[in-house]
């Protein structure tokens, strides 16, 4: 049993909206769990599911006395969920975590290690091999120490990867909660820390498995494409970037609003194939059947 009185060092934070496909749901869980760094508390807020995910939800929590659960009657998106666990995380660190994805067992060792190590480092992030229903298929490399221009395409952090020191939020917000940012809230909170003079890295390993198919291009409607270009072109006035290129990538939310979804997939498997050492079925089958319970 864990000491309630002592702080864990990391508060691993996890928003869950009716996420159903169970397998995905308990790969992502289990992968936490399975950490080889123990000492954390994992928060999960249950943004108003539907009664057969909140039962699986309980079913985990009695499980790991590790696991937190905080509920909301209604669905009120991911940086409310965020917020709410952040508002009752103890760690020193947060790391994020997403409900379909899968942390590779040594994940949290290395982050909290190089937080450790670099006290000028706010956040860190690092590299993620790409997965579908199929398996592995590529490999998403991010710079090693973004600066201001790297935001002009698209954020330079993989947002479930990263692991932030906590005292951040002591100072500033969290999660800005509004309609613009909804979908792209992490691409505001970055941008925003990177306005007020803090440092992200990503460490140049494949530590994450983000799960990315053709259904990940079918989320973002005209709306969110059109709320995402406002909060470009504010924060890129701010930071300087509204050059001519900047301008190009104020509307390039636009631009990719009117592509068909199933062509950018496509491009996008192309071009983080290139260079890419991919994993065999069987491998990710054994890897799926460690992340199971039992």
């Amino acid at each position: 049993m864990k000491d309630k009185a002592k702080a864990p060092k990391i508060s691993v934070i996890m928003g869950i909206y009716n996420q159903r496909n169970t397998a995905y749901l308990e790969q992502a869980i289990m992968s936490v769990l399975h950490q080889s760094f123990r000492d954390f508390e994992f928060l999960i807020y249950n943004d108003g599911s539907d009664l057969a995910v909140c039962e699986q939800l309980e079913r985990y929590r009695q499980l790991d006395d590790r696991i937190v659960l905080l509920h909301g009657k209604e669905n009120c998106g991911l940086a409310y969920s965020l917020n709410a666990c952040i508002n009752v995380a103890r760690g020193k660190y947060l790391a994020r975590m997403d409900d379909d994805d899968i942390s590779a067992p040594e994940r949290f060792a290395v982050q909290y290690a190089y937080l450790e190590a670099h006290p000028e480092i706010a956040y860190v992030g690092c590299n993620a091999k790409l997965m579908d229903g199929g398996g592995v298929w590529g490999v998403r490399r991010m710079p090693e120490f973004p600066q201001k221009q790297s935001f002009l395409r698209f954020s330079p952090f993989i947002h479930p990867t990263v692991m932030l020191r906590k005292s951040i939020f002591n100072v500033q917000e969290a999660y800005r909660f509004s309609t613009e940012t909804w979908r792209c809230e992490d691409y505001e909170l970055f941008m925003r820390l990177t306005k007020l003079g803090y440092q992200g890295a990503n460490i140049q390993q494949e530590l994450f498995y983000y799960r990315e198919d053709s259904d990940s291009y079918k989320k973002r409607k005209l709306r969110y494409r059109l709320d995402e270009m406002r909060l470009r072109y504010r924060n890129f006035r701010e930071m300087g970037l509204l050059s001519p290129l900047g301008l190009l990538y104020v509307v390039r939310p636009l631009a990719a609003a009117v592509v068909p979804s199933c062509m950018i997939y496509t491009a996008k498997r192309l071009y983080h194939r290139q260079e890419h050492v991919f994993e065999s079925g069987q491998e990710i089958k054994q890897k799926r059947h460690a992340w199971k319970w039992g």
